[in-house]
This record gives structure tokens, C-alpha cells and sequence, in this order.
């Protein structure tokens, strides 16, 4: 009651105003959407349009803001991602300062900044907070743990392959187990089976498909959380603040060997071990295919689809507990101890200084009523992204654990951390985001090459570091190319690292259960 009064109070001087806001479409949006707006008006009087579009599309009304400087939105939940361009670019308001200043009247007292288990994700190198997260969600590893406790499944695996059938702790494992389902088992009760899921339709998305850290679980980055250094999942090094190169011979690993094994895994797993019709699909039409109930398991599954995963059908139980599971991602040859493990998403508030001083303080109202301590527990467990650590937990989490596969363990579990979104290495999100679905299109479609498609992503990526060392308006952290040298990187020791001689190791998996014991031994911290 006294956060709501504070609303009450805070808003008297924005009463009777309109204002929109912009993200892309997910169940927790949604209910942001239709639920809170109506809420936050009925309290405070401020009329909130919240538009619900595609990622793809949220970047571009983005970019137009930061580039006209005419006001589209009052205010964005746009992908942590954007980082390092905000901080580098000055169009963004840090709202630390925000907070401190002219927001000071508009920032609620029990906000609690510290409880958001994303703030590292939206503080730039100069230790400023940029954004606040809105909504979290992983990448992570899901599978049949109905399927894969069949002990005549285990026992033909074992006979197989040689070690036990369980959760993949690297990519050789992996791809034994979507061969075993595709070509071993190939149909449970009748019906088609497959062992992997992903899709491959050249569209924006696609490109999210490999910067959401798939070269990183390959891996192409450096040691280093949450992004390695100098050079980080998207094999853009940096000297200091300075992004210095994306290619091999200017010290990148955006074309090094694991950035191509990892592209030619992706292709060949899709082609080999998919359902039918996967290659033509994006990310929209994919991820809920799984609740058909015909694949065995996805490597690169995000946990934002856990609340239409737990609905009723063939994967969920009649008791309503899940089939299915979701376990730690499994990483390629080239990873390190030390390194991070996999993507996650940590959609941000982000309010823009081309944005009216009275709109932006509405608009900042709104923001931290979605995220204020009264309103987001209960948003959590409608979207199942959470954002606060008092969430995570919440003994209604404890309670409901049984039915969420895994995704309350994960978040209690000091494994979270390996899990991050894009770093600050990367000035321009908007610029060079589009070259890679484009790229990685070609090569997915069979007009280029997989070391092709990587070397000409590389090389364009320096073109883009090259055009804004050029232009100069990124100050002392702006890019500032490294001069070319061969591969004489990769005789030196980090990333960008030489082939290794065999890329398929032995297969190695654990017990899930034994996984979910040392998850659940973890002690708050």
C-alpha cells in the first residue's frame, strides 16, 4: 500500500497524460500490456499505449529516435544488448544519474536496484546503470526427461556409444544423442521422432540465433564473465574500451576456427537431426513446435517459452508436472573453464534524451511500476522471467518449482551467472546485428561457403568499426582498428584460437538429477 500511495502521490503532476511505449512480444510484455497499463492508469491517472512488436522492429524504432532525434516512444524495454551502444553513443539517459537528478521526484524510494540480478548487464564500463531490466530469460539446454529415463533407451545408448544417456555436458555428446533419437529410435507410440530442434529461416532473427552467444558456447570468446576479454562471444576485441577488430588478422575471432566449427555444427544438426520444415522456420514459429511432443531435445531452447511449455499437452502430465526438463547448456570443443556458458536475455527500460523532460518522467513511472516489488512477483510467475532476486526466491516459487522444469533450481543456482547477454564490445548493436542473419543466410542457403559466410561477416564487421573510427562520435571508448596481421594471432595464447585437430571429442553427459542436488544444495547468496 505505501509503494501504490507513492504512485498516487508521484503522478499528480503527469494526471490526464498519454503516453506509449515499445517492446517486443513475449507473454510477459503481454501482461504488461493489457494488465498493467490498465492498473497504472486507475492509480495514477496516466493514460500508457504499450505497443507489442517484434524484436527486429523495436531496434529500428530505436534507431530512428537516436539518429532523427524526434520523439517515437517515451520509453523502450530493449535487449541489454544495446549496452555498449548506449553508453558509447550518449543517446540514452544513464539513469543512475536519472535517479540522482532531474528523476529524483519520480524515482521510487523502494525501487531496490541492488535485487535485480541483471544490473551488471545494464552498468557500462563507467560504472553507470543505463537500463533496468524489465524481464530475464536463458538459453538453455531442454529435453525429454520422460524419454531419456527409459531404461531400454538407456540401455541401446550405452551399447552404442558407450557412456551413459543423459543431460550433454559438451556438443560430442550432443550430437550422439540426436543421431540416437533421429536414426535409433526413430518413432515413440507410433509417432516421428527427432532428436534437435532450431530453425533457419534468413530473417533478423537468425542473426540473434548466433550472436545469443552460440559462438561463445563453441567458443570463440575470451575467458571472463560476463563477457570475455579482450575478445568476446562475438569475436570483436578490444583494447580498454576500444573495440580494435572482429577479424583474425586484426586479433578478432568473428571468422577464427570455432566460429566456423560452431556454423557448421548449427547447419549440420538442423539439416541432419530436425523435424521437417525447421530450416524454413524463425524463431517466432520454432520454439513452440516443441510442445507438439516429437523431439527429444533442443540445445538452444530460451526459457522465455516456459509458461506456454507448461499448458496442457503431450509434454506436460496430467498432474500438470513437466515431461520435459531444462539443464545447463553443453559447450563445444574450444571452451575453457572460466568462460561464459551461454546467452541470457535481459530486456531493459530505456528512456532516451530526444524524449520530452514531463514524458520522460511519466514514462519512468510507468517503468518502475512494472518492476516495483508490489507488482512483480506476480508478473514473474505469469511471464516466468524473472528480474529480482526476492522473487527468485519467493516460497510461491518453492511451491511451484515442480511444475517448471528446472527454471526456479536454475535461477537459485550460482550457475546463473555463466549465463549473459552481449557485452559492452559492441558499439553499434543496430549496424552490425543486420550483417549477421544476412551472412549466416547465405550460408545457411547454400549460396556461400561456411568459411566464406564467416571470413565476409569478419571483414565487414571491421568496415563498420572502421566507418565509426572514421566518424568519431564515440569518444575515447569508439573503435580504433588494429593494423592487419595474417594469422599471427593465432599462434598467441586467448582467442582467437588455432583448429584444434579433432573437434570431436568423447562424448560426456551427467545424471540430471544428480545436477538439480548440487542446484538445490546452493544457499541464497
Amino acid at each position: 500500500m505505501k509503494e501504490m500511495e507513492w504512485f498516487i502521490k508521484a503522478a499528480e503532476p503527469f494526471k490526464g497524460m498519454e503516453i506509449t511505449v515499445v517492446s517486443e512480444t513475449i507473454p510477459t510484455h503481454e501482461y504488461e500490456s493489457k494488465t498493467l497499463t490498465k492498473a497504472f492508469e486507475e492509480i495514477t491517472g496516466i493514460k500508457v499505449t504499450h505497443d507489442l512488436i517484434q524484436e527486429g522492429d523495436v531496434i529500428e524504432k530505436l534507431q530512428t529516435q537516436m539518429q532523427s532525434g524526434t520523439n517515437v516512444f517515451d520509453a523502450y524495454i530493449n535487449d541489454s544488448d544495446l549496452i555498449g551502444t548506449h553508453f558509447r553513443y550518449g543517446h540514452a539517459i544513464p539513469l543512475s544519474d536519472f535517479m540522482a537528478g532531474e528523476g529524483k521526484d519520480v524515482t521510487l524510494p523502494t525501487l531496490d536496484v541492488e535485487d535485480f540480478i541483471g544490473k551488471s548487464f545494464t552498468t557500462g564500463p563507467d560504472g553507470k546503470l543505463y537500463q533496468l531490466p524489465a524481464q530475464q530469460f536463458a538459453n538453455l539446454y531442454w529435453f525429454r526427461y520422460d524419454w531419456f529415463q527409459r531404461e531400454d533407451f538407456k540401455k541401446k545408448f550405452k551399447e552404442i556409444y558407450g557412456y551413459d544417456l543423459g543431460v550433454p555436458v559438451n556438443w560430442s555428446a550432443y550430437e550422439d544423442i540426436a543421431e540416437f533419437f533421429s536414426e535409433h529410435v526413430k518413432e515413440i507410440d507410433g509417432k516421428a521422432v527427432y532428436g534437435h530442434m532450431d530453425y533457419g529461416k534468413k530473417a533478423p532473427d537468425l542473426g540473434w540465433r548466433f550472436t545469443d552467444a552460440w559462438l561463445s558456447m563453441a567458443v570463440a570468446g575470451d575467458k571472463g564473465l560476463p563477457n570475455g576479454k579482450p575478445v568476446d562471444e562475438w569475436g570483436i576485441r578490444v583494447d580498454g574500451c576500444r573495440p580494435v577488430g572482429a577479424s583474425i588478422e586484426r586479433g578478432g575471432a568473428t571468422n577464427g576456427p570455432a566460429a566456423k566449427y560452431a556454423l557448421r555444427k548449427y547447419m549440420e544438426w538442423l539439416r541432419k537431426y530436425a523435424p521437417p520444415g525447421a530450416l524454413g522456420m524463425d524463431f517466432y514459429q520454432s520454439l513452440p513446435s516443441l510442445a507438439k511432443g516429437n523431439v527429444a531435445q533442443q540445445i538452444f531452447w530460451y526459457t522465455a517459452f516456459t509458461a506456454a511449455m507448461v499448458k496442457p499437452g503431450p509434454t506436460v502430465n496430467e498432474d500438470g508436472t513437466p515431461k520435459w526438463r531444462m539443464a545447463p547448456s553443453p559447450h563445444g570443443p574450444y571452451w575453457e573453464e572460466g568462460m561464459k556458458l551461454g546467452y541470457q536475455d535481459a530486456g531493459s527500460w530505456t528512456i532516451l534524451k530526444s524524449t520530452p523532460e514531463k514524458r520522460r518522467k511519466a514514462a519512468w513511472l510507468y517503468a518502475q511500476f512494472t518492476v516495483s516489488k508490489t507488482v512483480s512477483l506476480k508478473k514473474t510467475h505469469v511471464g516466468l522471467t524473472p528480474i529480482r532476486e526476492s522473487d527468485i526466491w519467493h516460497e510461491s516459487f518453492t511451491e511451484r518449482s515442480p511444475k517448471l522444469g528446472g527454471l526456479v533450481e536454475f535461477y537459485r543456482s550460482p550457475a546463473r551467472v555463466q549465463w549473459t547477454p552481449t557485452g559492452t564490445n559492441v558499439p553499434d548493436y543496430p549496424k552490425l546485428a543486420q550483417l549477421w542473419w544476412q551472412n549466416i543466410g547465405e550460408a545457411v542457403s547454400g549460396e556461400v561457403t561456411v568459411d566464406t559466410a564467416m571470413d565476409n561477416l569478419a571483414r565487414e564487421q571491421d568496415r563498420v568499426l572502421q566507418r565509426l573510427q572514421r566518424a568519431g562520435v564515440q569518444g575515447e571508448c569508439g573503435p580504433k582498428l588494429n593494423k592487419k596481421d595474417g594469422d599471427a594471432w593465432l599462434k598467441k595464447p586467448g582467442s582467437p584460437k588455432a583448429k584444434l585437430a579433432n573437434e570431436k571429442p568423447k562424448g560426456q553427459t551427467v545424471s540430471y538429477d544428480e545436477l538439480i542436488k548440487k542446484w538445490a544444495a546452493a544457499k541464497r547468496n
